[in-house]
């Protein structure tokens, strides 16, 4: 069993996530913090308690910083995707569970020190909370087994500017840092998610089950699929970007990787581009090319619900 912590704005695609890993046995979630970017620290922080409570689990979950890297406050939240709630609108009960009073990087530099060369962390959100980590402790690079970035768009557009993917433009100068740490990153960006997709045929077949998890991901996922059809009419769904990050965290086979050197711009109009080349020294981070997504895909919904 693969200890790992989820780092999560959640976020519709980062609840699925939540959901597709515990329902995983393969992986043992030591905790859940929350950042930034899809909606607030404390508005992730509540979805992230409130989908728990409707699954039946028991989970740490700590929320992170507010403030980016440099000290700025973050950019709006994505209200056109996600809505005003962060999770489409979905109706959720009052979360019975609270969160935990450490701050993220905290708990990821506590969790790491004790799980030396057996954690695995997930990062679906801003890199701010990883990049706060090793910057107070930089003891614990060596230590990771693996760090699972969903961001980065290397030979495809971006999704939030022409060159940026969302997450890795949420706080730029927090994902720099992480890429050149040392840290054992693969990079499951826009190249490889945009290749997966839930079909919008699913969500009637959630509606029919007798479970309330599955209710609220139809209801999340509808709105999601709609903010989908407006830019993609002919799609018919939407990307499973960060459950492809689980599923990785799963069976890496999934996927096909490359190793390169990779750099985050950090201004100007192209700020949040993720820069790679392939070179035989001065690699950095593994990343992720090409994926089996009817493979993934038909994993993914054996699992979520």
């Amino acid at each position: 069993m693969k200890n790992i912590i989820l780092d999560v704005d959640t976020g519709i695609d980062d609840a699925l996530a939540i959901a597709y890993a515990i329902h995983s046995p393969e992986l043992n979630i030591l905790g859940i913090t929350t950042s930034f970017g899809n909606t607030t620290v404390s508005e992730a922080t509540k979805n992230t308690l409130q989908l728990l409570d409707t699954i039946g689990v028991k989970i740490p979950v700590i929320p992170g910083v507010s403030k980016k890297f440099n000290g700025e406050d973050p950019r709006e939240k994505t209200v056109t995707i996600h809505g005003n709630n962060g999770i489409g609108e979905a109706t959720l009960s009052p979360a019975v569970s609270k969160p935990h009073e450490m701050l993220a990087h905290d708990f990821i530099i506590s969790a790491i020190h004790q799980h030396q060369n057996d954690i695995t962390i997930l990062t679906t959100a801003s890199q701010v909370n990883l990049a706060e980590a090793v910057k107070k402790d930089p003891n614990i690079i060596p230590l990771v087994d693996e760090v699972l970035v969903m961001g980065g768009a290397i030979s495809v557009p971006g999704n939030i500017t022409p060159y940026a993917e969302a997450n890795i433009y949420t706080d730029t100068e927090a994902a720099q840092f992480t890429f050149s740490s040392g840290l054992p990153i693969t990079l499951v960006g826009l190249d490889v998610t945009t290749k997966t997709l839930l079909k919008r045929d699913v969500l009637k077949k959630w509606k029919k089950k007798n479970s309330s998890l599955a209710h609220v991901l139809a209801e999340a996922c509808e709105f999601y699929m709609d903010a989908y059809a407006r830019v993609e009419p002919e799609l018919n769904g939407c990307a499973l970007h960060d459950p492809l990050t689980v599923g990785i965290a799963i069976d890496s086979s999934f996927v096909q990787t490359a190793p390169m050197h990779v750099d985050v711009l950090t201004e100007g109009s192209k700020a949040g581009q993720t820069l790679g080349k392939k070179a035989s020294k001065n690699t950095n981070i593994n990343v992720c090319l090409d994926v089996e997504s009817n493979r993934f895909v038909t994993h993914f919904l054996n699992r979520i619900v």
